[in-house]
């Protein structure tokens, strides 16, 4: 049968997803096995953050922590929109439907909720974040287990994936080099990613596993099984949380206007004028 978060009754995961996870999650259960580097791709609203935080409770079973690199500066996991970031992660998310703002190891601000103005300064965060964890945090303490102690990696991406987008995961999946890549398909296969190993050349590693999956958005019972998700208005929610943290927990600030009042009346930050650097972010400024 398949394993349901608990607790976390708006959401179901079927069978195949729970399969897909915990054969991900074996795959290095060898002692001189690395961690699993996993790649989550697929067109929009297909499922790739439910499926995210199901594989990280599930990898978190198995590590202490668990590396997430997420791409998608619209709709990211654990920061305000626009940011592209490197969270580790050492407890478990009860709740599915209920995601949770966290203190990245490292992140960037890409300053647009779409990586289409500018792909390369995208590719550049994501190719740093991933140099970051792999110098900074690849090391075992070869005194503890290593099944235990290594670093696996779960690599969310946007729902970009035809044109320029899907351009920009090739190159992704080819700097990071996952040894798993989970393919979520919907039923409007013109839609999809194409099939099989799309980003490799004819003589690809047949050490990389790659899962194909099916999106469900419920099961028989009509239980849902996707967090549904209205892109502005999670926005929205991200950055009111973001800034709520410069105001006591019992002010009652719910919505965007209500957040612009309470920053306006706030006392502002004072820093030296040394100590600001302005860049203009996909964009020349003429001379």
């Amino acid at each position: 049968m398949a394993e349901a978060e608990a607790p976390s009754p708006a959401i179901y995961i079927p069978e195949e997803w729970s399969e897909a996870a915990a054969a991900i999650a074996r795959g290095s259960s060898a002692a001189a096995s690395p961690p699993p580097v996993a790649l989550i791709c697929g067109a929009k609203n297909c499922g790739k953050t439910t499926f995210s935080r199901h594989l990280l409770n599930v990898l978190l079973r198995r590590y202490k922590r668990v590396a997430y690199l997420d791409t998608d500066v619209g709709q990211p996991e654990f920061t305000p929109p626009g940011f592209l970031s490197l969270t580790i992660v050492d407890k478990l998310t009860p709740d599915l439907t209920i995601p949770c703002l966290k203190t990245p190891e490292r992140c960037f601000f890409f300053g647009d909720v779409s990586a289409k103005r500018d792909p390369a300064a995208y590719l550049k965060c994501i190719y740093a974040l991933y140099d970051y964890l792999r110098e900074g945090h690849r090391s075992l303490n070869c005194k503890e287990d290593p099944a235990i102690v290594g670093l696996p990696l779960v690599v969310n991406t946007p729902g970009w994936v035809k044109g320029v987008g899907f351009d920009v995961l090739v190159k992704t999946l080819r700097y990071i080099s996952p040894t798993h890549v989970v393919k979520i398909n919907i039923s409007a296969e013109s839609k999809n990613l194409p099939p099989g190993h799309f980003w490799l050349d004819e003589d690809y590693d047949e050490s990389v596993h790659l899962i194909e999956i099916k999106s469900a958005r419920q099961d028989s019972f009509n239980r849902s099984v996707l967090t549904q998700k209205d892109a502005r208005l999670l926005r929205d929610m991200r950055i009111t949380a973001y800034f709520r943290q410069c105001f006591p927990s019992s002010s009652n600030i719910t919505k965007i206007k209500e957040l612009a009042h309470a920053l306006a009346s706030h006392p502002p930050y004072e820093v030296p004028i040394s100590a600001i650097k302005i860049k203009h972010l996909h964009c020349q400024v003429g001379s």
